[in-house]
């Protein structure tokens, strides 16, 4: 497709009341829980949804939380100039639901907390826990602030949406159904919103797939300009993308999201047993998978129909995440309101983030911060849940207002973000997995993993890695009907923030660059997070073992046991079957259908208030 005007001029009056429709359905699921359905909440109603939410929507709601706005505009354009390959996270997805169902997950719905760095001071002690939260705060903070502000910028640009106005009305309307309507319509919205999502893409590729005759010819093209590159076996860990990078680097990134992190947490414990909590984790596998296949796929409609004319390259537009917009303004502009679609696709992601990062935020600093030093009444705790959803509402609106001025940091800032989940798994890993492990050794796994992690990742923003690691796939503008500088097309990497690293990295071999920065700097960004965790491992257990190794009073279910894990129960159902005694195995699974409780702890009994009572371990 070849379009010389400016597709902003497509997006019309249908287009704008598709979009508001979505925003008002949004705000009006929390009027919804905060009014109509105004029982007396408590504070645990309010953050975890008193325990009562089923398998499916908290699996949607569990796709929603980290499937915002860059997942629906930059996995396309990653698939456009870089090919498929991206698409092996999808085996990183399984590996992180067995990880997380049988070794993370467990733990925390057995000790029923609202805040996961509550685990921490149970396992360690409290300065284990504050550092843990503090690191959670900014992470999530810096996160949002960028999730709000990117599609923003990248939409504003190419469909004419008001940037202010894009970025203060994402703010109201999550912080408005965040504040009303507590958990659950969180979760609630998150559903509807990855209904929006899922509308949004299937628009662009039943088009795409329509335009071009069929499934078969879009992937004949894309195989042409080299774009399934999907079994590139080459070892070498300073490839930016390789079938190792992706699997190794997806199952450790995305088990600090889905393993820990306080967003997906939140949704586990609101389980009301753990077959519905692990099951959610199952169901969720089954989203990830869709959205990611259709986002590239998207790629591929989106290679397919610019393989000739790169719209980039020939300044159409100026960012790559703006080529999906300009490709829905491009194909689907005459069809009224289906733009719209897809604008409200995108804000869909980002409103289901950024209302999952403020209600964990809430949750977080009522639990770790006002709960331990003030005496307050249910309601006071109710009402301050509340305040604390308008103030980081407020704090992720005013960071997505600083994202505007941070041009090239951007990504940096991205980028250090991600750097935070890998040692915070690595401390939780080393509570779960390691007995011996103590607070000491916790505390100085943690700050290890955080320092190695950010050293590797700034000192990549700033010795840029070499374009033999790199490997953008080649784009053409023979197809274009405008006139470009041949200059402009010679440097054209120099204006994106992703591929300026290949410019850049020419410059830096005009100067004196340090061994490290074509070694360790140029590791792939997606080993940043394993680093950081295994850093995290090794130095605590190292710690751990020089400080005295574990004290005796550790306490019975603070670590990972047999009856955890869903292979051991089988084994004992075959058992008991087998044996013919399976009298007691009946009677667990009836307790198990009533809620009361779930199979894999029907041999465990804990009593949380008892293990606080008795101290933390030292």
């Amino acid at each position: 497709m070849e379009n010389e005007e400016n597709p902003a001029a497509s997006f019309r009056t249908w287009d704008y009341v598709v979009f508001i429709f979505m925003l008002v359905i949004s705000a009006s699921i929390g009027v919804y829980y905060g009014f109509i359905q105004r029982t007396e909440q408590s504070p645990r109603d309010f953050l975890v949804g008193g325990q009562s939410m089923t398998a499916v929507p908290v699996a949607l709601s569990l796709t929603a939380s980290f499937m915002s706005a860059i997942t629906v505009l930059a996995t396309p354009v990653e698939v456009y100039y870089h090919g498929a390959i991206f698409v092996l996270s999808c085996f990183g997805f399984v590996l992180m639901a067995a990880i997380s169902s049988e070794f993370f997950l467990p733990i925390f719905y057995r000790l029923g907390i609202t805040s996961t760095y509550e685990y921490l001071e149970l396992r360690f002690n409290k300065a284990v826990r504050v550092f843990g939260t503090v690191l959670f705060i900014i992470q999530t903070l810096l996160y949002t602030g960028v999730v709000i502000y990117a599609p923003a910028l990248a939409l504003n640009q190419v469909t004419g949406v008001s940037l202010w106005g894009a970025l203060i009305s994402t703010g109201v309307v999550c912080t408005s159904y965040c504040t009303l309507g507590g958990f659950k319509a969180v979760v609630w919205t998150d559903v509807f919103q990855m209904i929006i999502m899922f509308a949004g893409l299937l628009a662009v590729i039943v088009q795409s797939v329509l335009l071009q005759g069929g499934v078969s010819v879009i992937f004949n093209i894309s195989a042409d300009g080299g774009r399934l590159n999907l079994w590139d076996f080459d070892p070498n860990p300073m490839r930016r993308h390789t079938f190792w990078t992706i699997i190794i680097g997806s199952t450790f990134i995305w088990t600090s999201m889905y393993g820990i992190n306080q967003a997906q947490v939140q949704r586990y414990v609101s389980c009301k047993t753990l077959l519905h909590a692990k099951m959610s984790l199952y169901i969720n596998l089954a989203s990830l998978w869709a959205v990611l296949l259709s986002a590239v796929f998207c790629g591929l409609c989106l290679y397919s129909f610019y393989k000739n004319c790169d719209p980039w390259t020939s300044k159409m537009v100026s960012a790559q995440d703006q080529l999906m917009p300009y490709l829905v303004m491009d194909i689907l502009g005459e069809y009224p309101g289906v733009p719209g679609l897809f604008v409200a696709a995108v804000y869909s992601g980002t409103l289901s983030t950024v209302s999952s990062s403020v209600n964990a935020l809430t949750a977080v600093t009522v639990v770790e911060l006002i709960g331990p030093y003030f005496s307050l009444s249910e309601q006071k705790l109710s009402w301050a849940s509340k305040g604390l959803s308008v103030f980081y509402g407020v704090v992720c609106i005013g960071l997505a207002a600083l994202a505007s001025l941070m041009g090239e940091l951007l990504q940096t800032t991205i980028s250090i973000v991600g750097t935070i989940g890998g040692p915070l798994l690595g401390l939780f890993s080393l509570g779960i997995l390691f007995p011996s492990a103590n607070s000491k050794g916790g505390l100085a796994g943690l700050v290890s993993g955080l320092v190695v992690s950010l050293w590797v990742c700034i000192g990549a923003q700033i010795y840029h890695p070499l374009p033999e690691n790199f490997r953008p796939l080649p784009l053409q503008t023979h197809g274009c009907n405008i006139t470009v500088n041949e200059n402009d097309l010679m440097n054209w990497t120099s204006s994106s923030t992703q591929t300026s690293y290949l410019t850049s990295a020419v410059q830096d071999k005009a100067v004196d660059r340090p061994l490290l920065a074509d070694y360790w700097y140029s590791l792939s960004y997606m080993y940043f997070c394993p680093v950081g965790t295994l850093v995290c491992i090794v130095i605590g257990q190292i710690v751990s073992v020089v400080s005295g190794g574990r004290p005796l009073n550790l306490k019975t279910g603070l670590t990972l046991m047999k009856e955890d894990l869903t292979c051991y129960n089988i084994y004992k159902i075959l058992k008991q079957k087998a044996t013919g005694n399976a009298d007691r195995l009946d009677l667990v699974m009836e307790k198990e259908k009533s809620g009361r409780t779930n199979l894999a702890f029907c041999d465990v009994e804990l009593d949380i208030t008892k293990i606080q009572a008795h101290g933390t371990v030292a």
